[in-house]
């Protein structure tokens, strides 16, 4: 049964078909999502329904208070609310890193009965990541399209510079007031689209993992991301003039997508190869002191970098693979250490090399591999083919003025080249990268693409 949406009188999103047979675990969200116009003042009696008490903390940032979160304020306390303010004020973009968190837990109390949110993609992390460690409900407001975390049930977050992911709650309530979300600059919009187009890239590295791995793959959040994905790319036009129609279909492509993660508990439809050099980047721009650009865009920029690789793969010779000859050209564990540390840094480097420990194939595990890329070379090049053509993409983005380039992100050819060679690394899920790195084509690869 197709996954569908529909919206009842009070604007509040419903699924439909969510049933899946696959063999993952499915959580049948409960969440009560609001997507439309009007909605702010509708706060108060949204929270009375779920029956969360009246006293809360409201985390906001220092630009966003005067715009929006005054009015959410002034509304639940005329409400009967306790509202206590929390501001994060910073000169730079807020991020989601300690001590953003800190000051958000450090405003709650005993007396605190949930936490509201009014913001993006930092605030929002970093709200959720306290709700669950304090036992909390937790409602979002949201300003602006432009990421896919809202119904996220996994919080992004920095420690000492270094991006981690930390298990935390998908809000109880989500507010999309569109009257808000098409007051967000472009170059936001523009970054909730980069995010949203990183899903056909996730899409086929996930079934990757099912084709050459065995990796379970839930067909119902497949089908809800590609579908999501779809409808933002063929509403471009009307998501540009952010009229309501297209900032509409933006936003219900990044709950959409978003809401896999809860349902599965995993963020394997949404985040791959191209969200793994987004991390880098913003990883070494921070080490650098640069403040990095919205996460979405950096996507975007990364999934334009690595699609050519999916559609090289599909003319690739599998029959020249030598197993002997890749496995006598691994690179030793020593060195393959030695270019983590190198590409990461000390810190980051001991959390890749914790976490992912397929870095260290077992040689007869890298052989079955390449045995079954030959086996299942069809099958691959079938699962790749649905892929959209760069050119699309490209227009796509470049239409919304987004950067298309690492060079437009301010992203050097060292650190592009090094997320490219170790950005598959940064986190244990397989994609077409490891594949390349297993069956010794990915220096080949990056010298002929990069």
């Amino acid at each position: 049964m197709p996954v569908t949406i529909s919206y009842d009188e009070n604007q509040k999103l419903t699924f439909h078909g969510l049933e899946c047979d696959c063999p993952l675990h499915h959580e049948i969200p409960n969440q009560d999502v609001y997507v439309g116009t009007g909605l702010v003042e509708k706060i108060p009696q949204y929270i009375e329904k779920r029956g969360f008490g009246t006293n809360c903390v409201l985390v906001t940032d220092n630009i966003l208070y005067p715009l929006y979160a005054e009015n959410v304020e002034s509304i639940l306390r005329a409400a009967g609310f306790q509202v206590t303010l929390c501001v994060i004020t910073r000169e730079e973009k807020v991020e989601p890193d300690e001590r953003t968190c800190g000051e958000i837990l450090l405003s709650i109390t005993q007396h605190t009965q949930f936490l509201i949110s009014v913001g993006s993609g930092s605030l929002t992390d970093a709200t959720r990541v306290n709700a669950v460690r304090c036992r909390l409900p937790f409602v979002a407001v949201g300003t602006a399209p432009s990421m896919d975390g809202y119904t996220s049930a996994i919080s992004p977050l920095l420690l000492h510079g270094v991006k981690i992911h930390r298990d935390a709650i998908c809000p109880d309530i989500i507010v999309c007031d569109l009257d808000i979300l098409k007051t967000a600059p472009l170059s936001m919009v523009a970054s909730g689209v980069g995010d949203v187009l990183g899903k056909y890239i996730a899409d086929v590295d996930y079934r990757l993992g099912h084709i050459i791995k065995d990796e379970p793959y839930c067909h119902t959040c497949g089908q809800m991301c590609v579908e999501a994905t779809n409808k933002v790319l063929a509403n471009i036009e009307e998501i540009k003039k952010r009229s309501t129609e297209g900032i509409r279909a933006l936003t219900e492509g990044l709950l959409v997508t978003g809401l896999t993660i809860l349902l599965i508990g995993l963020t394997r439809c949404v985040a791959s190869m191209e969200h793994n050099c987004a991390h880098y980047w913003e990883m070494m721009q921070l080490l650098r002191g640069e403040a990095p650009p919205p996460h979405g865009t950096s996507v975007g920029v990364g999934t334009l970098l690595v699609l050519p690789f999916f559609e090289k793969f599909m003319q690739e010779d599998v029959s020249r693979l030598d197993e002997d000859q890749i496995i006598a050209a691994r690179l030793p564990n020593d060195e393959i250490e030695r270019q983590v540390f190198l590409a990461y840094g000390e810190e980051a480097g001991k959390a890749v090399l914790q976490e992912n420990t397929e870095l260290f194939l077992p040689e007869e595990v890298q052989r079955q591999r390449i045995r079954r890329v030959k086996e299942r070379f069809p099958a691959i090049c079938d699962t790749f083919a649905a892929l959209p053509d760069y050119e699309t993409l490209y227009n796509a983005l470049a239409y919304l003025e987004a950067p298309l380039t690492c060079e437009d992100l301010g992203v050097p050819d060292d650190m592009r080249d090094l997320s490219l060679r170790w950005g598959s690394e940064y986190r244990v899920r397989y994609t077409l990268f490891k594949t390349l790195r297993e069956c010794g084509l990915l220096d080949d690869y990056l010298e002929e693409l990069v």
